[in-house]
C-alpha cells in the first residue's frame, strides 16, 4: 500500500498544502448531484412511523418548555432520541405539518453528510500511509466516492422517509466526529477540534443508538492510519478517547428507561439472539447485493426469521469469506482493512445478537454503504491504472470520468424513480405488497391507505388478506372501522371487540369501538368505551373530543363541555374541540366565551389549511 510514484516537486508541494487541491466546483458538483435525484421527493406525505412520531406527536407542537420538545411518546420511533425530537419540533414550529419543510431538512442533512464524507476520504487518501499512491487524485477520488454514496438508491429510505432522519442525522454526527478528529490531529488548536468532535459524538448519542460504535471507529482509524498499535494511540490521545467514551453515558441514560423496549431487546415476543443473528447473515448479504444491484428496494420487508442455519449456507459462506479477508488485511496491516471494519462495526448494533422486531430495513445501510462506495471507486481506479498503464494521465482521467458517469448517472436515475414510489401512502404500500406479498403489515398499511382514499371495499379486502397472514389485533381494529364505513354494523362491532379480546389494555381499541358504536347511534355504549380508553390513557385528546360529541348527542351539554375542554388541555391546537366547545357554550347561552373559542378554531384551522364547516363529527 506504499508504492512509490515518480512525482514532480510541485506535486509534492501540493500535498503539503492539501487545501489547494479542493476546488469550489467540487462542492457545487456534490450539491447538484445530491439534490437532483430528490427534486421529486418534497411532496411525499407522512408515511408509516411518521404518523405516530410526527402527525400524532403532541411533543413537537411546542418548543417551550424545552424538556417537552425533547421528549416523545413512549415506544415510538423517536422515543429516547431527543435531538431528533427537537428537530421535528423546529420543523413544526416553522411549517406545522407541511411535509415540504421536513423533506428539505432531511435532504440538507444528507448533503452535509456527503460533504463531510468527502472531507474524510480526501484527508485519509492524503495521510502518510496513502498519499504516495493516491495523493495526486485524492480530491477526485473522494468526490467520486461521495457522489456515488449520495445518489445511491439505497439511501432513499433515510432521506425520503421523513422519520428516518434519525438515521441520516446520526450519520452526519458520526461522520462529523471522525472528520473533526482527523482535522484536529495536525491542527494548532488541537483541543478545540477534539472538543468539537466530542460534542458531535454526544449529539449523535442523543440521536440514535448506532452512534455507540463511533468512539471505537475513531480508535480503529487512529490505529489504521496514524499509530503503530492501540497502546500508542491510547497513550498519545488518552484525553480524546476518555472524552469520547464518556459520551456512552448519555446513551446509557437515555436507554435506561427502555423507551422502545417493545421493539428491541431481550424481551418476550421478540426473536431470540440466536435466531436474530442467523437471520442477519441473510439480511447483511442482501444489503450487500443491494449496494451493487439496488433493485428491488422495499420500505418494509417483513423479513422472516431464519429457523435453521441450513437455510442460509451460501450467505454464511459469503460473509465468512468477507470477514476472513478483512481479518487477513488486519494481520498484514493493510490500510484497506479499515473499510471492512467500518462496514461491519457500524452494522453491528442492528445486525448481530441484539434482537429488533424488524430484521431488515434499508436505512441501516446509510453509513455502511460508504465503505462499499470507497472500495468500488478506489478499486476501479487501481485496476484501470494497471490495465491502462501505457496511457497518458489525461487519458486515464478521461477513462475514469466516463466510468464514473456510467455508474453515477444510472444510480441517480434509479433514485429519482424510487422516489416516485413515495408519492403517496397508497403507492408505497402497493409497492411493498407487490414485492413482499406475504408481508401482513404491508397489506395492513395498504388497507389504511385505501381507507384514506375512501376506497372502503378495497380497504376491507386488504385487511382480510392481512388477517389471513396474521391474526393481529390491529387488523381486527382497522377492519372494524372500515366495515362501519359501509354500514356493516354487526361485523364492524365484532371485529372491534375481537381486537379488545386480543389486547384488553389497548386504549385505541376501546376508542375505536366507541367510534363504531357512536356511528350507529349507540351513544350510551360508545360513552362507556371512550371512558375506558381514557382510563387506560388519561392524556388522549381525540377520546375526550369524541366523548364530548357522544355526550352532546345525548343532550348532556355540561359533560360535553367538560370533555371538549380536556381535549383542548391535552392538545391546544385541536381546532375541532374549540369549534364544538363554542357550539356547546352557545347552546348554554354563554355567547362571549363561545366567540373566543370559535375565533380560535378558525385561526387554528386556517393555519392547518382546513375550512371548518361540519360540527359534532366523530373522528376514527
Amino acid at each position: 500500500m506504499t508504492t512509490n510514484l515518480n512525482v514532480s516537486a510541485p506535486f509534492i508541494q501540493t500535498l503539503e498544502h492539501p487545501k489547494t487541491k479542493v476546488r469550489l466546483w467540487m462542492f457545487a458538483a456534490m450539491l447538484v448531484a445530491g439534490v437532483l435525484p430528490y427534486t421529486n421527493s418534497f411532496s411525499s406525505p407522512f408515511l408509516f412511523d411518521d404518523e405516530e412520531a410526527i402527525v400524532e406527536n403532541p411533543h413537537i407542537r411546542t418548543l417551550w418548555p424545552i424538556a417537552k420538545a425533547l421528549d416523545a411518546p413512549p415506544q415510538s420511533s423517536v422515543a429516547g432520541r431527543p435531538v431528533v425530537s427537537l428537530t421535528l419540533a423546529l420543523n413544526y414550529h416553522f411549517g406545522k405539518l407541511n411535509p415540504w419543510g421536513y423533506h428539505a431538512v432531511n435532504l440538507s442533512i444528507h448533503l452535509l453528510a456527503g460533504l463531510t464524507l468527502f472531507g474524510i476520504i480526501r484527508r485519509t487518501l492524503l495521510s502518510r500511509r496513502l498519499k504516495a499512491r493516491y495523493g495526486p487524485g485524492a480530491a477526485n477520488l473522494a468526490l467520486a466516492a461521495s457522489i456515488l454514496w449520495m445518489v445511491h438508491p439505497l439511501q432513499t429510505e433515510s432521506v425520503t422517509y421523513i422519520i428516518q432522519r434519525a438515521e441520516s442525522l446520526m450519520g452526519l454526527f458520526y461522520l462529523t466526529t471522525v472528520y473533526l478528529v482527523i482535522r484536529g490531529r495536525d491542527a494548532k488548536r488541537r483541543i478545540a477540534w477534539y472538543g468539537a468532535a466530542v460534542g458531535a459524538c454526544a449529539l449523535g448519542m442523543a440521536t440514535k443508538e448506532v452512534m455507540v460504535t463511533a468512539p471505537l471507529l475513531v480508535l480503529l482509524y487512529d490505529r489504521s492510519f496514524w499509530s503503530q498499535s492501540f497502546r500508542v494511540a491510547l497513550r498519545r490521545r488518552r484525553g480524546l478517547y476518555v472524552a469520547l467514551g464518556a459520551t456512552w453515558l448519555i446513551l446509557a441514560g437515555l436507554m435506561s428507561s427502555g423507551p422502545r423496549s417493545e421493539s428491541v431487546g431481550f424481551n418476550p415476543g421478540l426473536p431470540t439472539s440466536w435466531d436474530y443473528a442467523t437471520t442477519q447473515i441473510e439480511v447483511v448479504t442482501h444489503y450487500l447485493r443491494l449496494a451493487v444491484i439496488p433493485f428491488p428496494l422495499c420500505l418494509d420487508y417483513g423479513w422472516p426469521i431464519v429457523k435453521s442455519i441450513r437455510e442460509i449456507v451460501p450467505q454464511l459462506v459469503a460473509l465468512l469469506i468477507l470477514t476472513g479477508v478483512t481479518v487477513w488485511m488486519i494481520r498484514v496491516k493493510s490500510a484497506w482493512a479499515f473499510p471492512g471494519l467500518w462496514f461491519f462495526l457500524i452494522l453491528a448494533p442492528t445486525s448481530t445478537v441484539i434482537p429488533i422486531i424488524d430484521a431488515a430495513f434499508e436505512h441501516r445501510m446509510y453509513l455502511p454503504l460508504a465503505a462499499v462506495s470507497i472500495l468500488v471507486v478506489v478499486g476501479v481506479h487501481d485496476v484501470v491504472r494497471r490495465v491502462a498503464r501505457g496511457r497518458t494521465d489525461t487519458g486515464l482521467r478521461r477513462l475514469l470520468l466516463v466510468l464514473f458517469l456510467m455508474t453515477a448517472t444510472p444510480l441517480g436515475v434509479l433514485t429519482y424513480r424510487r422516489n416516485t414510489d413515495y408519492e403517496s401512502a397508497y403507492s408505497i404500500w402497493k409497492d411493498v405488497v407487490t414485492k413482499r406479498p406475504d408481508n401482513d403489515r404491508g397489506h395492513l398499511n395498504l388497507g389504511k391507505a385505501l381507507f384514506q382514499r375512501g376506497e372502503f371495499e378495497s380497504s376491507i379486502e386488504a385487511y382480510l388478506e392481512s388477517l389471513r397472514l396474521n391474526r393481529d389485533s390491529t387488523v381486527h381494529n382497522n377492519l372494524g372501522i372500515a366495515l362501519a364505513q359501509i354500514g356493516r354494523e354487526e361485523e364492524a362491532i365484532a371485529h372491534c371487540k375481537a381486537a379488545i379480546a386480543m389486547k384488553p389494555d389497548w386504549a385505541e381499541a376501546h376508542y375505536n369501538l366507541g367510534y363504531v358504536l357512536a356511528r350507529f347511534g349507540r351513544y350510551p355504549e360508545a360513552i362507556v368505551q371512550y371512558q375506558e380508553a381514557l382510563r387506560q390513557r388519561p392524556v388522549y385528546p381525540e377520546a375526550h373530543y369524541n366523548l364530548g360529541n357522544a355526550f352532546a348527542h345525548t343532550a348532556n351539554l355540561h359533560a360535553a363541555l367538560q370533555q371538549y375542554t380536556k381535549a383542548i388541555e391535552d392538545d391546544p391546537h385541536h381546532y375541532q374541540a374549540h369549534y364544538n366547545l363554542a357550539g356547546a357554550l352557545t347552546s348554554l347561552g354563554r355567547r362571549a366565551e363561545a366567540d373566543v373559542h370559535f375565533k380560535k378554531a378558525l385561526d387554528l384551522a386556517r393555519e392547518a389549511g382546513i375550512e371548518i364547516g361540519v360540527t359534532n363529527r366523530e373522528r376514527p
